[in-house]
């Protein structure tokens, strides 16, 4: 195993073979692991769960009520990944963010201008993005 991700009552493991497996509470088809799913680099869950994909794109699957696996059109270049309660988010290679999904608290409202982030967290009703500190 090479990572591990657990939410409130379901867990997944990323294999040292880019496949993902899940064990747990399933009823949002959380752990209902896409067919053919490979390549994966990292791995987040919520109610939903998430992959990133060794070209730089995003897998998403399970609970979708506010489009939180409904991946954006487009979205490459990503480099990390953050599951929170009905949103997503991901961090480009660019140090851009980009979030959907849920935006009842403005977790997904990124602020204009953010640039320069290394490693994003979601939670319940809240993101971080961690900047590089300026010289």
């Amino acid at each position: 195993m090479t990572a591990l991700a657990a939410a409130e009552a379901h867990s997944l493991a990323l294999k040292d073979d880019g496949t993902v497996v899940g064990w747990g509470y399933n009823s949002n088809g959380q752990i209902s692991i896409p067919a053919g799913l490979s390549g994966v680099t990292a791995i987040a869950t919520y109610y939903h769960s998430l992959a990133l994909k060794d070209d730089g794109t995003v897998v998403g699957w399970g609970r979708n009520y506010d489009g939180q696996t409904s991946i954006p059109a487009g979205l490459s270049g990503v480099t990390a990944i953050a599951a929170g309660n009905n949103y997503s988010l991901a961090l480009k290679d660019d140090g851009t963010v980009v979030g959907w999904g849920a935006n009842y608290d403005g977790q997904i409202s990124i602020p204009a201008g953010l640039s320069g982030v290394t490693a994003i967290a979601a939670g319940r009703y809240y993101s971080l993005a961690l900047k590089v500190a300026a010289p």
